[in-house]
């Protein structure tokens, strides 16, 4: 036997939850799908040595009004506060620049972790983590069988859950994987077309700790720079210093982010720790200390940004049972492009279904 619910939604990232948690409030029966064990997609924080590492997603600076009185509720949730008004930029010779008056604005961090922030919009949500779509396909009363392997053990399970509406908002290359079977059959080819040329870029990211009187270093060669991007060096696109994001830190903590170009060129390596340190060898120029970390982990993001996004809110897959795709690849590449494709994924999935009246674009 299988479980029937109304609206099934494939990941637990930032649209995801979102798009779930809109739906919920306007009276359906919504239950979120995580192949991980716990949520955020991107919105990434990792226990390390004692202390937590935003390894993905590395502030938020909100643009929309709507994202802007998201990040307002954040901070009277204590979830969220301002980090620092000021990128540095590095070079291509690894000088470090200051930025102009015009692009300081509010960046603003969780201090638990930006997993807090996923973790605040997924309260009250039924999500089922570790399990993985395997299948899916439509039945002849034109609802969809969803296949989930859970990935919780070596010994794999299945199991059948059955929905009136899908919503996948994983990368589209997976969605990609997911929906290929159903082209020609139940959905077009001109259509898959749209979706499979989402393009992303990968990158690999570096958590590195040092002892806390490397803090005094930092300080006495930098002051208030906390945060460092770059559009000019091959290798490295961010340098931040994580720790200052916690009240308590006992380390201090990097955390160096590649180039889409350098993480092309690794993507496939099995051993990530010779890559960490090349990528640390890159920093030498701001510290001659960096390269040397009492200790490294790094992570690699095969689908960490949007090249070509799909240029339109969400995917429609035109199938009798409403199937949509959505994320911040429809759009863009930030947070902020995620938060708003859950919200317009949920108003359109509601006027396919039951039309309920639902809260205004303004507040969750």
């Amino acid at each position: 036997m299988s479980q029937q619910v109304e609206i099934a939604i494939i990941g637990a990232g930032i649209t995801g939850l979102t798009c779930a948690r809109i739906l919920q409030q306007a009276g359906y029966q919504v239950v979120v799908l995580e192949k991980s064990r716990g949520v955020g997609g991107r919105m990434a924080t990792r226990r390390l040595q004692g202390t937590i590492a935003d390894h993905g997603t590395c502030y938020l600076s909100p643009k929309g009004e709507a994202f802007r009185h998201f990040i307002q509720d954040l901070v009277t949730a204590g979830i969220v506060e301002i980090w620092t008004d000021a990128i540095y930029t590095l070079d291509a010779h690894g000088q470090l620049h200051a930025p102009a008056a015009s692009d300081r604005a509010p960046r603003y961090v969780a201090p638990a972790g930006m997993t807090a922030i996923a973790k605040f919009l997924a309260a009250g949500l039924e999500i089922r983590c570790n399990q993985r779509v395997i299948h899916l396909s439509l039945k002849p009363n034109q609802h969809w069988q969803l296949t989930l392997e859970n990935t919780s053990s070596e010994a794999a399970t299945e199991s059948i859950l059955e929905a009136q509406a899908v919503i996948v908002t994983t990368p589209a290359p997976q969605a990609v994987l997911l929906l290929q079977p159903l082209v020609d059959r139940e959905i077009s080819e001109a259509s898959f077309n749209a979706l499979n040329a989402v393009e992303f870029s990968p990158c690999i990211s570096v958590m590195a700790g040092y002892p806390a009187e490397r803090e005094a270093d930092w300080l006495n060669q930098y002051a208030d720079v906390k945060a460092i991007a770059s559009s000019q060096h091959p290798d490295l696109a961010w340098v931040g210093l994580d720790s200052s994001k916690r009240p308590s830190a006992s380390h201090l903590l990097l955390v160096i982010q590649s180039t889409a170009a350098f993480a092309r060129q690794v993507l496939e390596e099995t051993d990530l720790m010779p890559i960490g340190h090349r990528l640390l060898q890159q920093t030498a120029s701001l510290a001659p200390w960096i390269p040397s970390p009492d200790w490294l982990q790094v992570h690699r993001w095969r689908y960490a940004f949007t090249n070509q996004p799909l240029q339109q809110p969400y995917w429609i897959a035109g199938t009798p049972a409403p199937l949509v795709c959505s994320g911040d690849w429809c759009s863009g590449r930030r947070v902020e492009n995620a938060f708003q494709a859950g919200w317009e994924t949920a108003y359109y999935l509601n006027s396919q279904l039951q039309n309920h009246e639902l809260k205004k674009l303004s507040r969750l």
